[in-house]
């Protein structure tokens, strides 16, 4: 009771003295205080308030970092309570550690600490927040820089991988404000489900993981960071996939250019100043815009200007031009952003400018053909839920043979067929012997094959003859009374009579 008695007592005269005293002196004494308090504390505390001046206006970045920060490395093991959110551009639920709560984390060996400040400004509804980081006060040299800096990327990196992704489109008006219209990228194509060869995938996702991490390495040596795909191949071999798996597999955006809607070069670099950093820009199609692609040897046969005239002849008729295009690519515009990704996509390589391909523009060539063995089995995985078949040696047969299919023809057989695996997949087999024989089959003669996969086997009954009368506009026999390519027929004829016997001695051992 003493001592009860005497904190009574000391109590009283503090506020004694503070209703007495001066609050300049008051002020004074408080600072003394923790003076006093920071030179025997063995911890440094550093103050991150949410606003950098004190009208509320120039928000601060590093506030928002630590936020991000305690986000990712999850505190829920060293905290209680949090406030819980989730914002119309993010996909994640996130949470801000309540009010004067604390949070531990580690760095290099040590124990660092968060605390949440929120105090209500006086005679106001607003409120003040700010973080304390505690830290030890011998090592805060050591510390402090790097530790901020691993909090900067950390979030910039949390920051990245939860917000919503969006795909773009330009509307025409790239000279205004803004010539972008966007709505959530939301496509489910990822590498897992991409029908790619195993060695093309790893490739792809080895040369993009390094270009995602290539930040000091490109500033080092001085190339802007920027990387150049052109994909190329048949339609239905898997372009656009690959772009969307691109585009999941690094969290970017997506900006689709439609060039028929540019109006000429300088709302072109328009479109380039607007788009924002960790985008992938696509360009589909690029061989079907003649005046950009054309051969250089038919533009030399054009009336050639008259002398002192610098522009040339796309550009005085308010047009993109090949060299705004270039420009836009590999100029000095290209460089006004960080980590992105430029994709032509084409049906026919050879139809493309050679200036828009060579190194430095588009630095990987990736060729998307037909269907290999390894992409139809992971089609066959996607649609049927099957890892193996005793089917899909009669497949790889097809493969080998030049029975070669797109993943787009495959993924519709499958997709049409999934109720019954092995009807699907003797219909892909339809399909491919098909294609072995030459026959040009029009998309819903490939559904009716699907529908009746029996009809292999009516076709392996028939003989060479009526294989040739229903091909029309064939005139095989004379064909091969010609060039003597009787020996192919008989190839392809004891070849699709051994996969009938594969495909029978198969239903056999099912008990069909």
């Amino acid at each position: 009771m003493e001592i009860l008695s005497q904190m009574w007592s000391f109590l009283g005269l503090l506020t004694v003295l503070q209703n007495v005293l001066p609050s300049q002196i008051l002020s004074l004494l408080h600072s003394f205080y923790e003076s006093l308090q920071d030179f025997f504390s063995p911890f440094a505390y550093f103050e991150i308030p949410e606003f950098n001046d004190y009208c509320g206006v120039d928000v601060n970045d590093l506030y928002r970092h630590v936020n991000l920060y305690l986000n990712s490395v999850n505190p829920a093991t060293t905290c209680r309570r949090f406030t819980l959110s989730r914002s119309k551009s993010s996909n994640r639920i996130s949470f801000t550690v309540a009010p004067n709560h604390t949070v531990h984390d580690s760095f290099n060996g040590h124990t660092l600490s968060w605390t949440h400040h929120v105090e209500t400004v006086q005679d106001s509804l607003d409120e003040r927040r700010s973080f304390s980081l505690k830290l030890p006060k011998r090592h805060r040299q050591a510390l402090l820089s790097p530790y901020l800096e691993l909090v900067t990327s950390r979030a910039e990196e949390f920051e990245r991988v939860s917000r919503e992704r969006r795909l773009f489109t330009n509307n025409g008006h790239g000279s205004y404000e803004s010539g972008w219209v966007s709505v959530p990228f939301r496509h489910p194509s990822t590498f897992e489900t991409l029908a790619l060869e195993p060695q093309l995938r790893q490739q792809i996702t080895d040369d993009l993981t390094a270009f995602a991490n290539g930040k000091e390495f490109y500033h080092r040596v001085g190339r802007a960071w920027k990387r150049g795909y052109l994909l190329y191949g048949p339609p239905g071999s898997g372009k656009s996939s690959l772009i969307a798996a691109m585009a999941n597999y690094l969290c970017y955006d997506v900006y689709d250019l439609e060039l028929t809607k540019v109006s000429d070069n300088s709302e072109l670099r328009a479109l380039l100043i607007q788009t924002t950093n960790r985008s992938i820009i696509v360009i589909e199609d690029i061989d079907c815009s003649v005046d950009l692609t054309a051969d250089r040897l038919s533009k030399t046969k054009r009336t050639t200007p008259a002398k002192g005239s610098s522009r040339d002849e796309g550009e005085e008729n308010g047009r993109v031009t090949l060299s705004g295009l270039l420009n836009f690519t590999d100029g000095l515009w290209s460089c006004c952003g960080e980590e992105r990704i430029i994709v032509f996509t084409t049906n026919h390589r050879d139809n493309v400018d050679p200036a828009l391909v060579r190194c430095g523009r588009m630095d990987v060539h990736v060729s998307l053909g037909t269907c290999g063995i390894h992409a139809f089995k992971a089609l066959a995985a996607n649609y049927l839920g099957l890892e193996s078949h005793p089917l899909f040696d009669v497949v790889e047969s097809c493969i080998r043979s030049g029975g070669t299919l797109t993943p787009a023809q495959v993924g519709e057989i499958l997709l049409r067929n999934r109720r019954d695996a092995e009807v699907a997949i003797k219909a892909v087999i339809s399909a491919m012997q098909a294609r072995i024989l030459g026959a040009e089959r029009e998309p819903i003669e490939y559904e009716e094959m699907a529908k009746s996969p029996e009809s292999v086997e009516r076709g392996l009954m028939e003989s060479p003859e009526n294989w040739e009368a229903s091909s029309p506009g064939k005139c095989v026999g004379k064909k091969r009374k010609e060039g003597g390519s009787g020996s192919s027929w008989e190839k392809k004829v004891k070849f699709l009579v051994r996969l009938r016997s594969l495909t029978k001695s198969d239903s056999g051992r099912r008990g069909c």
